[in-house]
C-alpha cells in the first residue's frame, strides 16, 4: 500500500496512518484527497480471490487493461469497508467492493458512484456450523449465536443484519464476529468460532464439500436473492470517487469499456474455459472444485454492467432497515451510480 505522496509506509504504520486520515476525512468538509496521477490506475479489490470479484483479475488476465492502454494495479484488502477506507484516505482511484457503500457513504456526505456493476445479486451464501446445523435451521434461530462477517461495517455484516431483522431477531440479540474470507473463514468455521457466517465462492464450496457447514440462506442466483430480500440487490461493482470522476472520463470509459468485454466473455464462455484463464494459484490443488465453485456463481454475473431495474431500491431498503446513518436520510439514488460509461462501451 501506497501513501498519498507516493512514499512506503512500514506495513505496522499503514492502518493507524489510514484510520487518521479517514477520520479527518469524515469529520471536515474538506475537498476529497487522491492518489497521484501517475498515469497508473490503482484498484483495490475487496478479497481479490472471492469470486464475486473475480472481473477484476479475468480483466488483467484477458489483457482487457493493457488494450485500452491502461496501467492498472490489482491490489486487495479481506473485506469491502477496509477498500472503502484506502479510496477515501486517496491511497488508490478506484475500488472493486459493495454497490451499497456508495449510498452508505452518500448518508455521510461522501460522494461515490459506482461505474460497472459485476453482480446482478450479492453471490453470498449464509453458511451454518455443521455442529450447528441441529438448532440453526434459519435466520430466525440466531438468538445467542456467534455470527462471521468479513469486517464491521462491510457489506456481510449489512446484510447479516438484514436477514435477522426480517426473523425478528435484532442485532442486538447475536454477536458479530469479524473473520475475513477464504482461508480465516474456514477456519473461524473449523475451529467452532462461529456458529454461521456469511461467505462467497469459492470457500463456499469447499466448506459444502467436506461437510462442515451447510446452507443456510443462498443469494448465488437471483431466485434466491428475490426470496431473501426481496429483488434483484447489486453487489460487485467497479466505484470510484465522484470527484475523481469528473476529472477522468477517459480513464473511466477505458476502464468500464474493459469490464464490459470481460462480462461478455463471462457470459460466453464456460466456467472451465474461465477457470483455465486464472492464476493457478486461485484453485491451488483442486481445480474441480474451482470450476464448480464458477459454475455455481456464473448466474451472478451482469451481462452487460447495467444497474438493473429496481436494484437500487432494493439495496436502500435493506440499509434503512437498520443501519442508523442510512434510517431516515434522504438518498439521492441518482448519483450512487451512473450507466454512462457502459453505455457508452456497448
Amino acid at each position: 500500500m501506497r501513501a498519498s505522496l507516493g512514499l512506503r509506509l512500514p506495513k505496522a504504520l499503514v492502518k493507524p496512518v489510514l484510520a487518521s486520515v479517514f477520520g479527518v476525512a469524515l469529520a471536515a468538509a474538506s475537498a476529497p484527497g487522491f492518489a497521484a496521477d501517475s498515469g497508473k490506475v490503482t484498484i483495490m479489490v475487496g478479497g481479490i480471490t472471492k469470486m464475486v470479484y473475480l472481473p477484476a483479475k479475468l480483466a488483467e488476465q484477458l489483457g482487457y487493461f493493457k488494450d485500452e492502454g491502461l496501467n492498472v494495479e490489482l491490489l486487495s484488502q479481506p473485506a469491502g469497508v477496509d477498500a472503502e477506507n484506502e479510496l477515501l484516505a486517496g491511497a488508490v482511484q478506484a475500488v472493486v467492493g459493495f454497490y451499497d457503500h456508495s449510498i452508505d457513504l452518500q448518508s455521510k456526505g461522501k460522494e461515490i458512484q459506482a461505474i460497472v456493476i459485476f453482480g446482478q445479486v450479492p453471490g453470498e451464501v449464509e453458511l451454518v456450523n455443521a455442529k450447528s446445523k441441529d438448532t440453526i435451521k434459519s435466520m430466525a434461530d440466531v438468538k445467542g449465536k456467534t455470527l462471521g462477517v468479513t469486517g464491521l461495517g462491510s457489506s456481510t455484516n449489512f446484510l447479516t443484519q438484514y436477514l435477522a431483522a426480517k426473523h425478528g431477531i435484532p442485532s442486538s440479540q447475536y454477536s458479530v464476529l469479524p473473520v475475513g474470507a477464504d482461508n480465516t473463514f474456514i477456519a473461524a468455521i473449523k475451529q467452532n468460532r462461529i456458529d454461521a457466517g456469511m461467505t462467497t465462492e469459492p470457500t463456499a464450496s469447499q466448506l459444502l464439500k467436506t461437510g462442515d457447514a451447510a446452507v443456510l440462506v443462498d443469494m448465488r442466483t437471483m431466485e434466491g436473492t428475490v426470496a431473501a430480500l426481496g429483488g434483484a440487490y447489486p453487489a460487485s461493482s467497479l466505484y470510484v470517487q465522484r470527484a475523481w470522476l469528473d476529472k477522468h472520463k477517459p480513464e473511466a470509459a477505458k476502464l468500464a469499456r474493459a469490464f464490459v468485454k470481460t462480462l461478455k466473455f463471462i457470459n460466453t464462455h464456460s466456467a472451465a474455459e474461465i477457470a483455465d484463464k486464472m492464476p493457478k494459484d486461485y484453485y491451488g490443488n483442486n481445480k474441480a472444485l474451482y470450476v464448480q465453485a464458477l459454475q455455481n456463481s456464473l448466474p451472478m454475473y451482469s451481462p452487460d454492467g447495467r444497474m438493473p431495474n429496481g436494484g437500487p431500491e432494493t439495496v436502500l431498503k435493506v440499509l434503512a432497515a437498520f443501519n442508523p446513518n442510512v434510517k431516515g436520510k434522504h438518498i439521492d439514488l441518482s448519483k450512487t451510480y451512473t450507466n454512462e460509461f457502459v453505455d457508452q462501451a456497448k
